[in-house]
């Protein structure tokens, strides 16, 4: 067993090495580095917990769960497919959520089986302002730590029902099991400010019990709070699940925080608020890139009014593989918008060789990268370094935007919504207002495309009316091998 002094010491160079990981995920060179940084922090965190004086002869359940976990964790790691990453993270922070909710409850039931970090509570009473009247200690002595505790439990349960339910509508969705279109009803934002009000209510009833007795207000409050999470993100539409992702993200961070407060782990409280505010960032610059609201996302389209979009009108062109490979061979410059489509056909290898051909003629060849293409943030971005793909060529959309209209081909693998011109010229779409890659405005535009289905948002595209646009039909990995194979 170890000292809490030595402990304390772990958990800060555990903390250290998650801020590492973060930095080194901030670009696709230290990306491996920063993952490293990350495993080595999570196996000191979970040693020194271990041997912690708290665990006592605890410590052989964890560790068989641990291990059971891992297993489940490594076979599913191996199983899952890079298109199903997103569904799989949305699963993955309901368990975070729930685990939160357990502890909350557990955490009520027996406060006295968790280690209460006096420090803390002494320091949020002086934050507050109650050193100005009363002395911390007494307050503590007076049962002050006992009401801030409760505080927490009410708070993270609040918080751990919303990630729970909001991530499991996220994950049905994002599986298609659910609906993309988002679903509003009349009166939506006049409940969810109804349920606010009867959960601030219930927690001022909460906290006036003693012992066990606020049970019945707080289940009643985790039943509101999973209602309340699963219209927020049954409000939100295709085209914003990526941002959804994030924030849901951002959530199970602030939950693991809020268990941290709860149980006196000061890892938790840290490594939990890292994920939470990143997460936050995260989707607030992913709601800037969609031109969204950060509240109406997190409020679940609040004041929202639901747009189609107008009717399409024009004719549509088709060619072939080799027709497509002698516009390639006419062109000096070509700029390539990967999507979901590409994913899904796994075609990144295949779009690599292409690259090569052309580079290997004297062609200028660039990648443009849309915010949230793909269902899930930098989703393209790892595709394509899979593939080898120089990372100097994958730009991001803004940076290849104004290059559009010098640009010979800009050929669209798989992409929609994000290369939707609709985004700028109806302002009845739903996606109106969404910056999105210029394609349309290339000399040539090539579609790579299965059928003329709408997108992930439900919406359709003007962009295969227009008189500059190709659609070649077909599976992104095939289309783009038969195109190898016809280019000089």
């Amino acid at each position: 067993m170890i000292t809490k002094e030595i402990q304390i010491a772990a958990y800060l160079f555990a903390s250290i090495l998650f801020i590492m990981s973060l930095s080194g995920l901030s670009s696709q060179e230290s990306a491996k580095k920063g993952v490293i940084y990350g495993i080595v922090g999570m196996i000191v965190a979970l040693i020194s917990t271990l041997l912690s004086l708290n665990i006592q002869d605890g410590y052989i359940y964890i560790l068989v769960a641990v291990v059971i976990a891992s297993a489940i964790g490594i076979i599913v790691a191996r199983k899952v497919e890079m298109t199903a990453m997103p569904e799989l993270i949305a699963l993955l922070h309901s368990f975070v959520g729930l685990a939160t909710v357990l502890v909350g409850f557990s955490s009520y039931i027996d406060p006295a089986t968790y280690y209460i970090n006096k420090d803390l509570y002494e320091f949020i009473i002086v934050l507050v302002g109650f050193s100005s009247y009363i002395d911390p200690a007494t307050l503590l002595l007076d049962g002050a730590e006992l009401s801030i505790h409760m505080v927490e439990i009410y708070i993270g349960i609040f918080i751990g029902a919303v990630t729970f339910s909001g991530s499991i509508i996220a994950w049905g969705k994002l599986t298609e099991k659910i609906s993309s279109k988002p679903f509003v009803f009349k009166g939506k934002d006049a409940l969810n400010v109804v349920l606010l009000l009867a959960t601030i209510i219930l927690c001022v009833l909460f906290m006036r019990e003693t012992g066990t007795d606020g049970m019945i207000y707080l289940v009643i409050m985790t039943a509101i709070a999973c209602f309340f999470g699963m219209m927020m993100v049954m409000a939100i539409g295709g085209a914003d699940m990526p941002v959804v992702i994030s924030m849901l993200n951002s959530l199970s961070g602030w939950t693991a925080s809020a268990s941290g407060f709860m149980l006196g782990n000061d890892l938790l409280i840290v490594t939990g608020a890292l994920v939470g505010s990143s997460g936050a960032i995260l989707s607030i610059i992913m709601c800037k890139a969609m031109n969204r609201s950060f509240f109406s996302v997190i409020s679940g389209g609040f004041g929202q009014e639901i747009k189609t979009g107008k009717k399409m009108e024009g004719t549509v062109k088709s060619i072939t593989h080799e027709e497509a490979a002698e516009i390639l061979n006419d062109a000096q410059s070509v700029i390539i918008v990967p999507g979901y489509g590409m994913a899904v056909a796994k075609a990144q290898y295949p779009v690599h060789d292409l690259v090569e051909k052309l580079r290997n003629q004297g062609k200028s060849v660039k990648f443009g990268i849309h915010p949230v293409a793909g269902r899930l943030p930098g989703h393209m971005n790892v595709l394509l370094a899979e593939a080898n793909v120089p990372y100097d060529i994958v730009l991001e959309m803004d940076e290849v935007n104004p290059d559009m209209p010098e640009t010979d081909v800009a050929m669209i693998i798989g992409a929609n919504d994000t290369v939707n011109p609709g985004a700028q010229e109806d302002p009845s779409s739903p996606i109106y207002g969404m910056p999105v890659v210029e394609v349309w405005k290339a000399k040539r535009v090539i579609v790579i495309k299965r059928s003329m289905a709408v997108g992930y948002a439900g919406v359709e595209n003007p962009l295969f009316y227009k008189e500059n646009t190709d659609m070649l039909y077909g599976d992104a990995k095939s289309s783009v091998e038969k195109i190898n194979a016809s280019l000089k």
